[in-house]
């Protein structure tokens, strides 16, 4: 999988998942699923696009997360940072999108596996 942190003047855009969806009203990172013959960046840019209609430069990988969740399920998460796009943001999947400043982020319920992101980017890490 392939998230974005995507900032803009100290506020990162973050996405709330429908309650239809898996683990439904968690927030999370936009990005999604690699395709066979993609490279995450390809991913993230043709996923961003989907999600939120825009063109975005895709930055350098800032890390890399694997993590395990209790049901047994995995996931192998890698989060770019993406400082420019084209378009305004129009949101086709979310329940809604937030912009909010890194150190608001504790205060938003995370996916499991993005909660130490969470934690290092309001601390000031990473970015």
């Amino acid at each position: 999988m392939a998230a974005a942190l995507i900032v803009r003047d100290g506020e990162i855009l973050i996405g709330q998942r429908r309650p239809d969806q898996p683990m439904g009203a968690l927030w999370e990172f936009p990005g999604g699923k690699i395709e066979p013959g993609e490279t995450a960046q390809q991913a993230l840019v043709r996923e961003l696009s989907e999600e939120l209609r825009i063109e975005a430069q895709v930055g350098p990988r800032i890390i890399r997360i694997r993590h395990n969740y209790r049901h047994g399920g995995a996931v192998d998460l890698q989060f770019f940072v993406v400082r420019e796009f084209a378009g305004e943001i129009d949101n086709q999947i979310y329940q809604q999108v937030r912009w909010v400043r890194l150190e608001e982020l504790p205060g938003y319920d995370f996916l499991a596996a993005d909660r130490g992101l969470v934690k290092d980017l309001a601390a000031g890490k990473l970015l």
